[in-house]
């Protein structure tokens, strides 16, 4: 017997296929979950169906308080937008505003030479942080090489200083087009160069030694 078996009505998907090892109760239970949730709901405002739209969200709920070499500090204000089902921060909104305060911290050290490529990211989530509260943010580059940044970030309740969540990013420093455009170049000129620098010279070995031979 096959092990899985096929379910649209349920979950409303014609591509949807669930085990045989679980009841119908527990399926109806885990659809109403993710109904609640919004799993099905594909409609959305029109502004937000484009590129990068998340960012944008998340973006006017951030206040820069300071700027500082390897050190950055923000506030984040917790409103509907930006809340789950529980009426607490989204873990999704954390982890949107721990990148985007990491990368702009990585920057106070890293030059614009350089793109940053977020190769990990870390999120402990040790409690909440409720509706309309107010959330600081302090970002601090804890290690920056020639290849990798590592930032720390964590999450306080402004006004009990509690610590709620933590983050960790590490980005990989990487040259920008141009600049790799620009070394090849020069090593190709350099080669060049050295290139007709030998073959002068060796014009005026063969020169030099037909003298002689004269």
């Amino acid at each position: 017997m096959d092990e899985n078996r096929s379910a649209p009505t349920l979950l409303e998907s014609k591509n949807t296929v669930i085990s045989e090892k679980l009841s119908a109760d527990s399926i109806i239970k885990v659809n109403g979950f993710l109904k609640s949730m919004g799993v099905f709901n594909l409609t959305f405002p029109t502004q937000y169906d484009t590129k990068d739209s998340f960012s944008e969200l998340t973006r006017n709920f951030i206040k820069v308080q300071h700027i500082h070499r390897g050190k950055i500090s923000c506030i984040v204000s917790v409103k509907p937008p930006i809340i789950n089902f529980y009426g607490s921060l989204h873990g999704g909104a954390i982890g949107a505003v721990a990148v985007r305060v990491a990368t702009a911290c990585a920057r106070t050290i890293v030059g614009k030479d350089k793109e940053l490529f977020l190769g990990e990211l870390s999120i402990s989530y040790l409690s909440g942080a409720p509706r309309d509260a107010e959330v600081i943010v302090n970002a601090s580059v804890i290690r920056s090489g020639r290849n990798l940044s590592v930032v720390t970030v964590d999450f306080r309740l402004k006004d009990s200083e509690k610590l709620i969540y933590i983050s960790h990013a590490t980005f990989y420093h990487m040259p920008q087009p141009e600049a790799k455009t620009f070394c090849w170049l020069r090593d190709q000129i350099s080669h060049n160069v050295e290139g007709l620098r030998s073959f002068i010279n060796f014009i005026r070995i063969e020169k030099s030694s037909a003298v002689l031979l004269e």
